[in-house]
């Protein structure tokens, strides 16, 4: 029997794929052992049943969670990471090699060594301490494989390509079989003026890791990619240097059933088929409050039910615009919800969304439109795919301070709903 160490970097962009991945491994009669941080083991043991997996855990310094801790106040709309961030992952790493190191000698010592290790993309590390203890690795990309190209052609000599952009923004990008990209399709970091120069080194290595099979002899490097073929031939197609294994879409099979008297589900059960908006940005980015009133006004201007995602800490705007809402009849607003079970329900008729590639797989296998307001890294490229490759959605623009007004936001959500009945 295969033993498998599968390993996840602990956010849900990482987690939700990798852990579906891990499940179907154990289904198919592997033993596999999924190992993140304390943190990220909580909300799984929490929310998830064990599915025949074994769980193991290391502390990264952050075992409540790393907060992001993101930097805006009442009238910026600029997103920010936390100054902390190259340290938790450094931690990360550190921490999480010891523990590789740890399993692999208490499996051995029982008799049943690791056959293969797991991991999501950018922990480079975990292919090194693979590659120390001879134990085979592969990656598991998470994004799309049209980000995946993309990525490979910048680090394999088109990178001037990608840099004239600064110079020239009218100039468009053309790489192998993919769609020309302005440098707003691009992945953000990818930008010579973008400010998370680390985030694209460690792309690099990535890339560097996945080259070194190669020049030891390998065949052709092998990735294992959260797509399918249907969605991205192409894509898969503009990289023959990589040996690509399609595992997607990894998301479960059948939703997992919000608990009995959800009051959300229970308010969608009373709504016409394919009529309300939900809006739901993922779990790291928090808009800025002018941004939060511009798309309540531009919801409560289409008249339409909408299901909106607040998290609590979004700068106090959960409860205040709960309160305008109070007797209003149009909109709910919730702290949490169960994305794929939203999305599943009949009722739902588009999904207003920053374009992480969890959300977007999601509503693609629902077939839910969507409107896409990305921030940075993949979710531009990904929102370039639902509007001119797949056409299930459109682009929101921007004003010249980064802002989805209002009115901008209306129009989409018309153009978007006017087929849905």
């Amino acid at each position: 029997m295969a033993n498998l160490l599968v390993i996840s970097f602990p956010l849900p962009g990482s987690i939700n794929p990798t852990l579906e991945f891990a499940r179907r491994l154990a289904r198919a009669g592997s033993r596999v052992t999924f190992l993140t941080s304390v943190s990220a083991y909580r909300r799984i043991i929490d929310s998830a049943p064990m599915d025949g997996l074994s769980y193991a855990s290391f502390s990264d310094g952050y075992d409540d969670g790393f907060n992001p801790q993101l930097n805006n106040d009442s009238t910026k709309a600029t997103d920010e990471r936390p100054k902390d961030t190259p340290d938790f992952l450094a931690q990360f790493s550190q921490a999480g090699a010891r523990k590789v190191r740890e399993l692999a000698r208490t499996f051995r010592d029982e008799g049943s060594h690791v056959t293969c290790i797991v991991y999501s993309i950018v922990q480079t590390w975990a292919a090194d301490v693979a590659r120390e203890l001879q134990i085979p690795s592969v990656a598991l990309w998470t994004q799309a494989a049209a980000v995946l190209a993309v990525y490979y052609h910048y680090f394999h000599g088109c990178d001037h390509l990608i840099n004239k952009l600064e110079i020239d923004p009218e100039f468009l990008v053309e790489l192998p079989k993919l769609p020309p990209l302005a440098s707003r399709d691009l992945p953000s970091i990818l930008l010579p003026s973008d400010p998370h120069s680390d985030i694209r080194e460690s792309f690099r290595v990535q890339f560097e890791t996945i080259d070194n099979e190669l020049k030891e002899g390998k065949p052709k490097p092998r990735l294992l990619v959260n797509t399918f073929d249907a969605l991205e031939r192409d894509a898969i197609g503009s990289v023959d240097q990589l040996d690509l294994i399609c595992v997607g879409p990894l998301i479960p099979a059948q939703p997992t059933k919000a608990p009995s008297g959800s009051d959300y589900m229970e308010w969608l059960d009373s709504k016409p088929v394919s009529s309300v908006i939900f809006i739901s940005f993922g779990s790291i980015i928090s808009p800025c409050k002018r941004q939060i009133e511009e798309i309540l006004n531009g919801l409560l201007e289409t008249r339409r039910p909408f299901l909106w995602v607040i998290r609590g800490s979004d700068t106090g705007s959960y409860s205040e615009i709960r309160s305008r809402l109070d007797g209003c009849g149009e909109g709910v607003v919730v702290p949490w919800c169960s994305q794929v079970d939203v999305l599943a329900h009949p009722s739902t008729g588009c999904f207003v969304t920053h374009c992480g590639w969890n959300s977007m797989t999601e509503s693609l296998a629902m077939g839910v439109p969507m409107v896409c307001f990305p921030k940075w890294l993949d979710q531009t490229t990904n929102a370039k795919l639902v509007e001119d490759v797949w056409k299930v959605g459109v682009r929101v623009k921007v004003n010249e301070d980064g802002v989805l007004e209002g009115g901008e936001l209306k129009r989409c959500l018309e153009e978007v709903m006017k087929g849905r009945r």
